[in-house]
């Protein structure tokens, strides 16, 4: 079991005694206030609730503050009226001094025994993460709850501290946002430089990735400032140096990011230094950084350079460079914004990377789905999965195809199950739904040697509803099996967009015929099997949704479109037909997942 401990010695934790001096509860309270969290419901907050109750598996989650007499959660899920509705509770001590508190049982753990938090909120197993300001101060907790006793896993309780930190900085970034609208007043001269910082402020707080920080960082900087350059160089943990992307105003993009141990450069020093750090003139960077980044200076053109570091909460992330061609020595009102445009920028950082890295694990998790299609006599295949440009939609798509032994025993030939399939959602969710339905479809055809594809579908519905996985979505599946010269295709269509059946010397086919999509709590036995005979030169197309569905464009007339250029490719290998359908319906970057699984009988001369 992973062990309590506090978030720092003596930073809004009372020390051992768990006492929370009078100052440090004052700074609480303003800081709550000024970041705005109550009892109120908050959306952001909400979200943060949300991704915890499903990355540890517990059926409540809050994002926790600590007024002056209640518990609020301003973030929740899983919680049942009234408390849904109020969204407080009484006040625990030790969870207010504390901080970081991992509880096996809170009915029977001395420091939360018979506590109004425990009782109201049926609390056994408690993992409690603290939400932390720029101060030290302890705001509140990010809470997993479990009904029942639970040993923490060091695992878990690590991946909740990460989306505690994010879910940290989100707070301190409204923090610093407020805090700079209340001083917007202060100082006249400096009035357009700080309608820059809050225009920064609320640009960044909406940014989902690295790439759109650096792009958003870059607008600001080159639209107000006007530097000849602007951009952002990352050093992250396992890779050295991250080369930054820095834009002219002429939209030229350059490169004048280093690594800052191996070769001198103002961004590596302000980095390591944690500093602002200016640079005038080629003799300057000559003196202090080397012959060698006075020839790369004036190759670049600069005349001057600041450096800012982004500094995270944890750690330093980069810095942000900005470079004039003439000399310009910024004041201490420019210098100011570059500053609160990096402390922003860092705290987008931080949270665009936490986003970032579990995107990728979930694309990850889907590439391992998209299997290699076997080898099967007489039948060619391709397939072919394209993700949606926007990287923070992780989607539910999937193909596959594997061959089915105890059919082929009993028909003496090869046999073939194919699907295509798209779980509603774009998040990891689908994805994970994604891998369990194809796995459960799988296990279904192997369970019942010898039935249908609608047989399969039955037992998948079926095991969905049981488990109550809540899983909603569409699909064909489909068996194969040769029949004379060419193929059988038996398949069943659960509300998914429509094959389409290419034979040589006549117009593409739209097989229509379809069924109810999978839906919990639909009544069992509603999908039908269908039969198309399959002949040699015939070419067999499963897509999804992604391939045909666009804003404004009749979906009928898309999939006509398709099945066009599916006849027309009659001629071309698959692996390159997928590709030219998918960028001819969806261009290069599609707006939504495609898949594409495509089959051809060969015909007699090939």
């Amino acid at each position: 079991m992973a062990e309590e401990s506090g978030p720092r010695a003596g930073a809004g934790s009372g020390g051992s005694s768990g006492a929370v001096s009078p100052d440090q509860e004052g700074a609480r309270l303003l800081a709550l206030e000024q970041a705005g969290l109550s009892s109120a419901a908050d959306e952001g907050m909400d979200r943060f609730a949300r991704i915890a109750a499903r990355l540890v598996d517990v059926p409540v989650a809050l994002v926790s503050v600590a007024g002056a007499e209640h518990h609020s959660f301003p973030g929740m899920t899983g919680l049942e009226a009234p408390l849904s509705e109020l969204r407080r509770t009484g006040l625990c001590a030790a969870v207010v001094s504390a901080g970081r508190l991992i509880v096996r049982d809170a009915r029977t753990d001395p420091r939360t025994r018979g506590q109004p938090m425990t009782e109201e909120l049926s609390i056994a197993g408690y993992a409690g993460l603290p939400l932390v300001d720029d101060d030290g101060v302890v705001l509140g907790s990010l809470c997993a709850v479990d009904r029942r006793p639970r040993e923490w896993t060091d695992r878990e309780v690590e991946a909740l501290a990460d989306l505690a930190e994010a879910c940290a900085a989100e707070i301190r970034l409204r923090i610093v946002t407020r805090r700079i609208e209340e001083a917007r007043g202060e100082a006249a001269a400096l009035l357009a430089r700080s309608e820059l910082v809050l225009r920064a402020s609320e640009v960044l707080a909406d940014t989902t990735g690295v790439g759109q920080v650096r792009h958003q960082v870059g607008e600001l900087i080159t639209r107000d400032l006007h530097p000849s350059f602007a951009g952002l160089s990352l050093a992250q943990e396992r890779i050295p140096w991250d080369a930054t992307e820095g834009r002219w105003p002429d939209g030229t993009v350059q490169d004048p990011a280093v690594d800052p141990v191996a070769t001198p450069w103002p961004t590596g020093r302000a980095a390591r230094e944690k500093r602002t750090v200016a640079v005038h003139g080629i003799q300057e960077i000559r003196a202090e950084y080397g012959d060698e980044a006075a020839a790369r200076w004036e190759r670049l053109g600069f005349a001057s350079m600041v450096c800012v570091p982004l500094a995270g909460t944890r750690r330093v992330l980069g810095a942000l460079a900005v470079a004039w061609r003439h000399r310009h020595e910024p004041d201490l009102g420019e210098l100011a914004v570059l500053t609160a445009t990096a402390a922003y920028a860092a705290r987008a950082l931080e949270r665009a990377l936490f986003v970032d890295e579990r995107i990728d694990v979930a694309r990850q998790l889907q590439d391992a789905m998209l299997t290699e299609l076997p080898s099967v006599p007489g039948l060619e295949m391709a397939a072919l999965y394209r993700p949606a440009v926007a990287r923070d939609r992780v989607g539910g798509d999937w193909y596959d195809a594997y061959r089915l032994p105890a059919a082929e025993k009993e028909s003496g030939g090869p046999t073939l199950a194919a699907t295509i399939g798209d779980i509603t959602g774009h998040d990891i969710r689908a994805a994970t739904l994604m891998g369990q339905a194809r796995s459960m479809l799988r296990q279904a055809d192997h369970d019942h040697p010898g039935a249908g594809p609608a047989a399969a579908v039955e037992a998948l519905h079926h095991s969905t509803t049981t488990l109550d996985l809540g899983l909603t979505g569409t699909l064909i599946h489909a068996h194969l099996a040769p029949r004379g010269q060419g193929w059988e295709l038996t398949w069943t269509n659960a509300g998914h967009p429509p094959p389409l059946l290419a034979v040589p010397g006549s117009p593409c086919r739209v097989l229509a015929e379809h069924e109810m999509m999978l839906y919990p709590g639909l009544a069992e036995g509603g999908w039908q099997e269908y039969r198309q005979a399959l002949p040699p030169g015939s070419t067999l197309l499963l897509y999804t949704d992604g391939l045909v569905e666009r804003r404004g464009e009749d979906i009928d007339a898309a999939i006509e479109r398709l099945g066009t250029l599916l006849a027309a490719g009659a001629g071309t290998p698959l692996a390159r037909l997928t590709h030219q359908l998918t960028v001819s319906m969806a261009g290069e970057d599609p707006e939504d997942d495609v898949a594409l699984l495509a089959l051809r009988c060969p015909g007699p001369d090939a």
